[in-house]
């Protein structure tokens, strides 16, 4: 889960004021403590912690906690409210040129995932409607252009290059001319990276940005770096002028640092951040949202556009009658599980839940191999056998169990939970129905 440790501090520090009907200053000042140590230890930058605490106990003092009938509530509202501003207070988009091709130089250092992310934000834009253009201008690191081909194939994004022995801003210019030919409304520019900052990265960068005049420099950062990728955001800002950042690697950061550091330290939004490999998983970063989630409020918006974004919406009315007709077949299942699938995986799902904190996330076992089995196995099933599971006999269960590369055992349990899948739906039908016979409650005499 994004920001575990510190979510689970910060939740700690502050359930302790929720069921206190009165608040002193004493109170206040624990509470505070352990939060400036949760941050601290997240590796936030000690300035921002330091105005972080002073922002938060000026207002937790004030007559809006210790008159509050909930000063506890209104303390962990007040601490909500200065993450959100913390982080930027609301998202930042885009600055799309009024004239296209808007122009997107992307930069960072090596390692920090700038080649993937250029594919992940070209899948992003197209989804918007945009006609992006990926181009290559890492002309140094071995392989290189080819890895933006690949990413490029499977986001299926065109990728513009002239191979590793022409210089990187003509073919920035070039790609700019090519863009207005073929209709290429966004250009996105992979640059290259070294393993520290250097003079001679920081000109090459400064001059494709002056050659194509970018409408956006985003900064590539790995988030696990902590407060070194501060460090790295200021220096790329004071040579660069940076418009934003993007984070990556943001589902594996227990602490989060960076990502509450960088904001107050260089005045730079987060735009976007990366949420896992693959390449639809990258997200516009919302702060009040991600506020929400740190406290353990969850963020139920993110999860209903998840929702609209990947469940098919036909196929959902489509299951809603096969379920209410008892027709729910093991196909049925399959298209269930695709679209879960789609949404993400299942700790991060449980972490826009409300309620949800990492300690309850921390006793559910998310087993992609026992998904991907339980696949394997409806996939060896004949059209019939899928359809109509009662006819699946030893012999069949033999077969099944030999093509999906699992035991009869696995067959026979997934047939077992299936049946009484079938049954547990059959039954709630029957509630329904009896319900709406008996009136709204079912009680005799509501007739």
């Amino acid at each position: 889960m994004v920001f575990e440790n510190l979510s689970e501090k910060l939740q700690n520090a502050l359930g302790k004021l929720k069921g206190k009907g009165k608040l002193s200053e004493k109170d206040i000042d624990l509470a505070m403590r352990e939060v400036r140590l949760a941050l601290l230890e997240a590796d936030v930058n000690f300035k921002v912690v330091k105005d972080f605490i002073k922002s938060v106990k000026e207002r937790a003092v004030g007559n809006e906690v210790m008159q509050s009938l909930t000063p506890g509530q209104q303390v962990i509202k007040i601490v909500n409210e200065e993450l959100t501003k913390l982080m930027g207070e609301s998202e930042s988009k885009i600055n799309f040129a009024s004239k296209p091709p808007t122009v997107i130089l992307m930069c960072g250092l090596q390692g920090a995932g700038k080649t993937t992310t250029a594919g992940k934000l070209a899948l992003n834009l197209k989804k918007s409607n945009k006609r992006p253009l990926l181009v290559a201008c890492d002309v140094y690191r071995p392989a290189a252009i080819k890895q933006l081909e690949v990413v490029g194939d499977r986001v299926g994004v065109p990728v513009f290059s002239m191979g590793d022995k022409i210089n990187p801003v003509d073919i920035a210019k070039a790609a700019l001319e090519h863009s207005k030919k073929h209709g290429n409304d966004v250009i996105i520019i992979d640059t290259a990276g070294r393993l520290h900052i250097d003079e001679e990265l920081m000109e090459e960068i400064a001059n494709i940005h002056k050659a194509v005049n970018s409408n956006e420099v985003l900064l590539v950062l790995d988030s696990m770096t902590g407060q070194d990728a501060v460090n790295v955001a200021s220096s790329f800002d004071e040579r660069l002028g940076i418009t934003g950042i993007i984070l990556t690697k943001l589902d594996g950061d227990a602490r989060g640092g960076a990502a509450l550091s960088i904001r107050a330290v260089t005045n730079k939004p987060i735009k976007f951040v990366g949420m896992g490999e693959k390449l639809d998983q990258l997200e516009p970063f919302h702060p009040d949202r991600m506020a929400s989630r740190i406290l353990g409020m969850g963020d139920v918006l993110s999860l209903i556009e998840k929702a609209q974004a990947n469940i098919d919406a036909e196929k959902a009315m489509e299951l809603e009658r096969k379920l209410r007709s008892a027709n729910f077949t093991f196909d049925d299942f399959l298209d269930q599980m695709e679209q879960m699938r789609n949404l993400g995986p299942l700790d991060q799902l449980m972490g826009m839940i409300p309620g949800v904190n990492a300690k309850a996330l921390k006793g559910v076992d998310v087993n992609e191999k026992d998904i991907n089995r339980i696949e394997a196995i409806i996939k060896s099933m004949t059209k019939k056998e899928r359809e109509n599971p009662d006819i699946i006999n030893s012999s069949r269960r033999k077969r099944i169990a030999q093509g999906s590369g699992s035991s009869v055992q696995d067959v026979n349990k997934l047939l077992k939970q299936f049946k009484e899948t079938k049954k547990m739906m059959k039954r709630f039908t029957d509630m329904e129905k009896t319900m709406k016979k008996k009136g709204k409650f079912g009680f005799p005499f509501s007739k």
